[in-house]
């Protein structure tokens, strides 16, 4: 047989690709989660200087707390202080804040 007289070979239909592309269902999306009101507070670190006498108070109101059966943090206690400095009106606060002993801020040369 020669080329001329050869059957050319029959041709395979051709497959159809889908015209949309099939992608993966797109994951739902999660409800946010609500705040609780009993969700953890942020706390913040900071640094503070005292003379030595008010940091030796702090000592006196642990051991009161401790014979008083409550063991306090140092953190605490000035919480505490606060909370009650708070509840004072602007003439309590300004004679508490004037009968302090005045101080200078930053930190302590080392001895």
């Amino acid at each position: 047989m020669t080329a001329a007289t050869r059957k050319p070979a029959a041709k395979k239909p051709a497959v159809r690709k889908p015209a949309v592309a099939m992608t993966a269902p797109k994951p739902e999306k999660k409800p946010k989660k609500e705040k609780k009101a009993d969700s953890k507070v942020k706390v913040v670190r900071d640094s503070f200087t005292m003379p030595q006498t008010d940091y030796e108070l702090i000592a006196e109101l642990k051991l009161k707390a401790l014979k008083a059966g409550l063991h306090v943090k140092k953190s605490e206690l000035l919480r505490a202080s606060l909370q009650n400095l708070s509840k004072l009106n602007a003439a309590q606060l300004k004679r508490a804040i004037s009968s302090l002993e005045k101080i200078k801020t930053g930190r302590p040369k080392k001895a």
